[in-house]
C-alpha cells in the first residue's frame, strides 16, 4: 500500500517562505514522478510542481518558476518544495501525488492527505 506523507503547511505572511515535504513508502518508486498539487477554496485542483524519481527531471507550472523549487532525497523517499516569495494567491491545500513516469500531464495514482498552506497580505 503506497502512502505519501505530507508535512510543513502553515500560516505566513506575503514575501515569506515554506517548505513541504513528502515522504513517500510502500513500493520502489524508481519509475514514478511526484510532486505537488494544490487547491484553493472554490477552485479545481491544480498542477504546481514534479520531479522525476529516475532523472531528476522537473516541470512546474508558470505561476510559480522562479519562486519554488522542487527536490528529492532518494535516500529518505522524500520530495521537498522550497516555496519563496509566497503570494497570496498560493493559499490552498497543497496535495502530494505520485504516479507512474509523470503526474504533470497524466492524473497521478496516489494522492497524500494535503496540508494547508495560507498566505496572508
Amino acid at each position: 500500500q503506497v502512502q505519501l506523507v505530507e508535512s510543513g503547511g502553515g500560516l505566513v505572511q506575503a514575501g515569506d517562505s515554506l517548505r513541504l515535504s513528502c515522504a513517500a513508502s510502500g513500493r520502489t518508486f524508481s519509475s514514478y514522478a511526484m510532486g505537488w498539487f494544490r487547491q484553493a477554496p472554490g477552485k479545481e485542483r491544480e498542477f504546481v510542481s514534479s520531479i522525476r524519481w529516475i532523472d531528476g527531471r522537473t516541470d512546474s507550472t508558470d505561476s510559480v518558476k522562479g519562486r519554488f523549487t522542487i527536490t528529492r532525497d532518494n535516500a529518505k523517499n522524500t520530495v521537498y518544495l522550497q516555496m519563496n516569495s509566497l503570494k497570496p494567491e498560493d493559499t490552498a491545500v497543497y496535495y502530494c501525488a505520485a504516479g507512474v513516469f509523470t503526474i504533470a500531464t497524466k492524473a497521478p495514482q496516489y494522492w497524500g492527505q494535503g496540508t494547508q498552506v495560507t498566505v496572508s497580505s
